[in-house]
């Protein structure tokens, strides 16, 4: 049998495997006792990203919320961002999104949010699993009636409050009638993608939107999955293509000769959209240690502060909170603008590319030749023993070289011209190494050769 995972990123596993009903059910009466605990509000929503067998797991999850005093606000098959903005905007005391996110057709798993719409910090996650080893949950009694509130209306609520944000050009995006191909693996954005595109009047090709929950691929946004969209954006002479997760959080771009965007440029491109078009006199930017240096050129032609935090979105979330930035996200295709959630969403991705891009006349390819030129390799490598003691190796022997060193997310060596970023894994004995250089040459040299130097 596989094993459960329990993070920030909430709980994932193989869906009658390790994740059975009584074990959703589990997982989900100590996610209601924390919130009991912790709110004084006594409404849940709940949505699901609308892969085969959530509407099982959702059938449990919200008669276990009901049975345990909440009043569900159960918004259907709906993209993770729309869950985290429905929990803000009804002020509840929290939120599920039953997703398994980019994970392959056979998992699922649950997301827990805060009452402010985020993703719960490692002190709450802690929480929830002490309740889970106690065991004691608390249920409505016998003759009290459940309440289960059915909204199908926030899928259309989602766009209008991306439409009215401020950023959005919508009059200009129109104009430009840009034709889109979207594949949303025929998962959570298969309803809301088309209708947002829509409403800012592109010429859309529906690859993957069927909203069956049968992936035709491997869902997880990466070049070599999304070979079919490049096909298609080419047969269709259209000016690109878009591929969303199975929830909705990351937003990845083909350009119109079928070859990718790059993920990276993602995040940069939504922050000159964003920056361009805000009127905002605050231009502070936050993304993650690995995303590319291009973000902190992007950040700085606005006259704006950029700052880094670790990897993870609620880390994102906590640094844009504390230096009141308008936009950040992370370079694999996460965009987060304040002013609509603290949330990586597509929806808010699409929007700010689109604003950017509607001011540049040429190709989308040639529009990636604009963007500060850098190149991302990435590897990873098996230690003996501890990794931690390696890193702290690194850091050691680094201290009197010519660069900068941040530990606060395992050890950035931050070089003039180039940089590297090592990670331990959470959960198995390897250290991720991600290098950035200006070219993919250079970038791979570098690695190569700090690779060789390496006594592990």
């Amino acid at each position: 049998m596989s094993e459960i995972i329990f993070s920030v990123s909430g709980v994932r596993g193989i869906y009658g495997d390790s994740l059975t009903l009584p074990v959703a059910a589990h997982y989900t009466l100590a996610y209601a006792k924390f919130c009991l605990e912790n709110s004084k509000s006594r409404k849940i929503v709940v949505g699901l990203d609308g892969r085969l067998k959530g509407d099982e797991l959702q059938a449990v999850v919200v008669y276990t919320l009901a049975l345990s005093g909440f009043e569900v606000i159960d918004i259907g098959v709906a993209p993770t961002p729309t869950v985290q903005l429905a929990v803000e905007k009804t002020k509840s005391a929290g939120g599920i999104a039953i997703t398994a996110s980019h994970n392959p057709q056979q998992w699922n798993g649950l997301k827990f949010l805060d009452s402010d719409g985020t993703f719960l910090k490692s002190a709450q996650i802690d929480k929830v699993k002490k309740y889970i080893k106690l065991k004691k949950y608390d249920f409505v009694k016998f003759d009290n009636k459940i309440k289960i509130r059915k909204d199908d209306n926030w899928l259309a609520k989602h766009i209008d409050f991306v439409l009215k944000s401020g950023f959005v050009n919508v009059n200009k995006i129109r104009r430009r009638k840009f034709k889109i191909v979207v594949d949303a693996v025929n998962a959570s954005g298969s309803e809301i993608v088309p209708a947002l595109l829509n409403k800012l009047g592109c010429n859309i090709v529906e690859l993957y939107c069927d909203g069956s929950g049968k992936f035709p691929h491997m869902p997880e946004p990466l070049p070599h999955n999304l070979k079919l969209l490049s096909k298609a954006v080419v047969r269709n002479k259209a000016d690109m293509g878009f591929a969303i997760d199975p929830d909705g959080d990351r937003l990845v771009l083909i350009c119109e000769d079928g070859k990718p965007f790059i993920e990276e440029n993602t995040i940069v491109t939504a922050i000159r959209g964003v920056l361009k078009n805000t009127k905002s006199k605050t231009k502070n930017t936050v993304v993650n240690m690995s995303t590319t240096r291009a973000a902190d050129d992007v950040t700085k032609e606005f006259g704006g502060k950029i700052s880094r935090t670790p990897v993870g979105e609620i880390n994102v979330v906590n640094g844009m909170r504390k230096t009141k930035a308008i936009v950040g996200g992370e370079g694999s295709g996460g965009v987060i603008v304040p002013k609509i959630h603290y949330g990586r969403d597509a929806m808010v991705g699409i929007a700010a590319v689109l604003s950017e891009l509607a001011d540049f006349k040429g190709k989308i390819s040639e529009y990636k030749n604009t963007i500060p030129q850098y190149h991302i390799v990435k590897t990873k490598i098996e230690t003996k023993g501890d990794p931690s003691k390696l890193l702290k190796r690194i850091e050691k022997e680094f201290k009197k070289k010519n660069c900068k060193i941040s530990t606060i997310d395992g050890v950035k060596l931050d070089f003039p011209e180039y940089w590297i970023h090592l990670r331990k894994s959470n959960t198995e004995p390897i250290i991720r190494i991600i290098t950035e250089a200006r070219t993919k040459k250079e970038a791979e040299k570098i690695q190569n050769e700090f690779l060789s130097g390496l006594k592990l």
